[in-house]
């Protein structure tokens, strides 16, 4: 309970505080290229519950029918102008503030995955469904060179779900052991800090 009034809380907040950058990324991305300026994706979260998830779209319009849609190559060629900088940042994962509200996600958990590759999971590794699925986590610390290791893989399905998967979700079960409402707000921190470093 405590949790999900800490997510209703912050992430409303988090909303109101960057209302002004949404309404101009929204302009933005429509300027950019045609299409929606939101991207929604199937993603597995709680007890393997399906829901959709929400991101500023970063990629041209239909981009999931023209490769693969778990991972996205630094170099991808379907990233749009706009989307670069909203990647580079996370700034596209803002409007899942939205998926916090609706209960569907938390501000801080393991990473949402889609359906196929949640059917990798070993029985240990499935004990990340037993919590949401968060919008914030240590993944944007440890996982920040993804991009750049999946651009210079041969095999992008290997690569992922044999180097990058595995390390994932070694993470997320040492979250779940540890996790406590005071554990979330030091990863909010961090993650924030270091995103602002990166801009600065």
């Amino acid at each position: 309970m405590l949790k999900r009034l800490f997510d209703v809380f912050f992430s409303f907040l988090g909303l109101i505080f960057f209302s002004p950058l949404l309404i101009l990324l929204t302009t933005l991305i429509k300027l950019d290229s045609p299409g929606s300026v939101f991207f929604r994706q199937e993603r597995v979260g709680k007890n393997g519950r399906i829901f959709k998830i929400y991101k500023f779209r970063t990629m041209e319009k239909d981009a999931e029918k023209k490769g693969v849609h778990f991972t996205t190559p630094s170099t991808d060629p379907r990233i749009t102008k706009i989307g670069r900088f909203l990647r580079k940042f996370y700034i596209d994962e803002i409007p899942q503030l939205i998926n916090v509200l609706k209960g569907e996600m938390s501000l801080v958990g393991p990473r949402a995955e889609v359906p196929e590759i949640v059917t990798l999971y070993n029985e240990e590794q499935k004990k990340v469904l037993s919590v949401k699925p968060g919008s914030w986590f240590n993944r944007k610390m440890e996982f920040r060179k993804e991009g750049e290791i999946m651009s210079s893989a041969e095999n992008l399905y290997q690569t992922y779900t044999q180097k990058i998967m595995p390390e994932k979700l070694k993470l997320s079960l040492k979250y779940i052991n540890e996790k406590s409402l005071w554990l979330d707000f030091k990863l909010i921190i961090k993650t924030l800090f270091r995103i602002i470093s990166d801009i600065i």
